[in-house]
Order: C-alpha cells, then structure tokens, then sequence
C-alpha cells in the first residue's frame, strides 16, 4: 500500500484545525431512490430521498494536501494557472478550459488519453434551489458521487461507442476537475471524504431521470467511522481533483463530496462561483 495511505489516520487529522459543518446524507430506503431533472410527470414526486442532516468535523487537510493521492484518498490538489480569462464564456470553456482539464488529469494520473465530456458552472444565488440542469447550478447541498459501479462503465459506453468495449478492457476512470471562480473558495466550500474511510455499504444508488436517459449517482448515508476533510480557501490556480468513478479495485474508486456551510466565513464574503470538469482517463 502507498505511504499515502497514513496521511489521513485519525491521529494525523486530530493534529488539523477543523471546523463543524452540516452536511446532508441520504437516509436508506428499500425503495428505488429518484430523482427528476426536469418537470416530473403528474402526480410525481420531484424526487423520494430523505436527508439526513449531521454535523460533522471537516479537518483541513490543507499541510497535508500535497501528499493526498488519488489513489488512496480519492481527492488531490494540483497548482494550475488558467488561460481562460471568462468561465463564463462557453466558447473560452471549450477552447480552453476543456484542454486543460485534460491535461491536468493525464499529468496527474499517467493516462495515456483524457476525454472532457462536460463541464457545470456554479454560482450560489441565495434562496434559490437547486436545479440538475440549466446555469448557473446552486453548490451542491448533498452528499454524493458523481458515478456509480453502474454508471460509470455506461457513461463511457455511451460516449465512446465503438471504442468503448476495447477501452474497458483496460483501466479506466472518471475524475472531476474542480476549480473556484475569480476568487479563493471560502463561502460554500467543498468537503470532501476520505475514500478509504467510506464503507462500499454507505453508497446509495439513486436514479438521475432525463427526459430521454436515466442516469445513476451515488447518495451517501452518514456513518461516524467517515473522515471528512476540505482544502481552505481553495484558490483559482489550484484544482482539486476528485474519484468519481475507478475501474481498478484496487485503489479509491470513488470520493464522496458536497457544499457546505462554513460557520468561520467571514460575513460579506462573495457567493461562491467555480466550475468542475468531468473526464474520463484511460489507461494502458
């Protein structure tokens, strides 16, 4: 196992500042977990998942962040300056932002090719709920992973095609990019779990219903054993990098994460805007 691995023990992360933080978790259910990404059909729950709110201790991880891995902890943090001078520009985004992503991941991980299929910009607007789909997107308010053991071989079916069955045959993953807009990150930023303290049985599917596909994700149920941590004020030249989906079981396959309320943001402080790209890396 790497040396990584000891990083985050729980002696380790005693001896980091914290804060306490309300994060919210999925409850289980026997039922089909949902959720709508449109209008729901009449008489239709928008979505049937109950949160369970729990305030838990989120280390800072920032002295030890250069030494997490992807691979074990299933987050890191990597420097990078951008040439995009407006995120918000869908042009610049693609032109630019989309080949950094890229980059930064096949640097990162060894991959000998990175594909950016999507990116989605987020501002926080007060009062205003959260929609999967438009933009800008609220932060994220619940406990999640952007893949599942399901979803994330289909997602490269479905945007490889051809290829899709000769590239599994290899390793492949999907990891987010996920970067703050025009200031450091400190009204809703994100916390992030430790893969490794994560129990395989914590890991909730849950439906994501398009109109014309059905995605999955993964909700999150709170167990005390979990080892929360967050990166502060996560700047505009750094990235973190996040597991959303691994086919090597051997190494962190997939990194819970969320927004959240920080109690120490200083009042006045702008809404948080950021972006994250999703991409997928194969290897040989």
């Amino acid at each position: 196992m790497s040396v990584h691995a000891a990083v985050l023990t729980e002696r380790s992360r005693a001896a980091l500042s914290s804060v306490e933080g309300k994060l919210g978790f999925t409850q289980r259910s026997t039922e089909t977990q949902f959720t709508y990404a449109f209008d729901p059909p009449d008489g239709q729950r928008r979505s049937n998942i109950v949160i369970d709110e729990q305030v838990v201790r989120i280390a800072d991880a920032r002295p030890v962040v250069r030494d997490l891995s992807l691979d074990v902890e299933g987050f890191a943090l990597v420097s990078h300056r951008t040439a995009v001078r407006d995120f918000w520009d869908e042009a610049q985004t693609l032109a630019l932002g989309h080949p950094e992503a890229a980059e930064i991941v096949r640097a990162a991980t060894g991959a000998r090719r990175v594909v950016v299929y999507d990116h989605t910009l987020r501002r926080r607007l007060v009062g205003t709920e959260d929609r999967t789909t438009g933009a800008p997107r609220q932060p994220a308010t619940r406990v999640h992973v952007d893949q599942t053991v399901k979803s994330g071989p289909q997602r490269v079916r479905d945007l490889m095609s051809d290829q899709a069955e000769d590239l599994l045959r290899r390793r492949a993953a999907i990891i987010n990019v996920w970067r703050p807009i025009g200031r450091p990150a400190l009204d809703w930023p994100l916390a992030l779990a430790d893969a490794s303290s994560v129990d395989p049985a914590d890991l909730i599917p849950s439906e994501l219903r398009f109109e014309h596909r059905t995605g999955e994700i993964y909700g999150v149920a709170y167990t005390p054993t979990q080892r929360w941590f967050q990166v502060s004020a996560l700047r505009p030249d750094e990235t973190l990098l996040i597991k959303c989906w691994d086919s090597d079981e051997t190494v962190a396959r997939f990194a819970p994460h969320t927004g959240f309320e920080d109690p120490t943001t200083p009042p006045g402080t702008p809404p948080r805007e950021s972006i994250e790209f999703r991409t997928i890396a194969f290897f040989d």
